[in-house]
């Protein structure tokens, strides 16, 4: 397939790929957005081609677009150039970046999630904020953690925030949704601890013992760990707060447990 050129933002892809900053456009298509070349790549590299992949007119002589292209085409993807004023409808930035690629959704079953994929697993529940859930991908992804289970209602990973908190991260980590329910009958398989995190805990994340691989739970932004979930752990831990702040952020703690864990 070549390459073709579009310059009108009422065109039917364009329209497309604009849609995918809805989420319910996403759960439909199974596609989502990954700005930049860099972005772009790092997708290549791990083993996903875009199915359509857009760029600027600076774009195309950078000395890795031809590797992007390369790769499009090879899973019989589109490549599009367009115009500025498309990126930017496209990103809904003024600045855009100049290439953005549209790639599949890569979920993974939980059975897939065995003690055996790394010394690390980190389960979110009820994670709201996507750019929490970008940077904890992202922060996975550093520590050699196996994977990323949601569990029940949580942010959309694949949103457009969320793809860009990664910074490419999105491509390397496995993610896997789980209900309350399911979540629980999967833990108990684990041969490792599961550790989450508790203001009311006893015991600081420094000195708990993990067992691994571990499991890192954490609760979402507002309430924590919910009783039916900090029931499914073997130990509940705290990071002290030191000074004025009574709480960290989410992505922030989810950081610190994820080192603890994997010390």
């Amino acid at each position: 397939m070549s390459a073709r050129t579009i310059s009108s933002l009422q065109n039917p892809t364009v329209k497309a790929v604009r849609a995918l900053h809805m989420r319910k456009e996403r759960d439909e298509t199974g596609l989502f957005v990954a700005e930049g070349l860099k972005n772009v790549i790092e997708g290549i590299d791990t083993g996903h081609a875009p199915k359509i992949l857009m760029h600027g007119p600076d774009a195309a002589s950078h000395p890795m677009m031809q590797k992007a292209v390369q790769a499009t085409l090879a899973a019989r993807g589109e490549v599009i150039e367009v115009t500025h004023d498309i990126l930017a409808k496209v990103s809904r930035r003024e600045n855009p970046q100049a290439v953005v690629g549209v790639f599949p959704q890569a979920f993974v079953a939980l059975a897939e999630v065995t003690p055996g994929v790394a010394q690390c697993v980190v389960a979110l529940h009820r994670v709201r904020d996507p750019g929490n859930l970008g940077t904890i991908i992202r922060t996975a992804d550093s520590a050699g953690c196996g994977a990323v289970v949601l569990v029940g209602e949580c942010c959309d990973p694949y949103s457009v925030e969320a793809v860009r908190a990664t910074m490419g991260s999105i491509f390397a980590v496995p993610l896997a949704r789980a209900t309350e329910e399911a979540f629980a009958a999967w833990r108990t398989g684990w041969t490792g601890s599961v550790v989450g995190t508790l203001l009311s805990a006893t015991v600081t994340h420094s000195a708990a013992s993990y067992a691994k691989p571990a499991i890192v739970l954490m609760g979402n932004e507002q309430q924590g760990l919910t009783p039916d979930m900090a029931s499914l752990c073997d130990v509940n831990v705290k990071i002290p707060m030191r000074g004025r702040a009574d709480s960290l952020n989410l992505s922030v703690a989810t950081g610190i447990m994820i080192y603890a864990a994997t010390a």
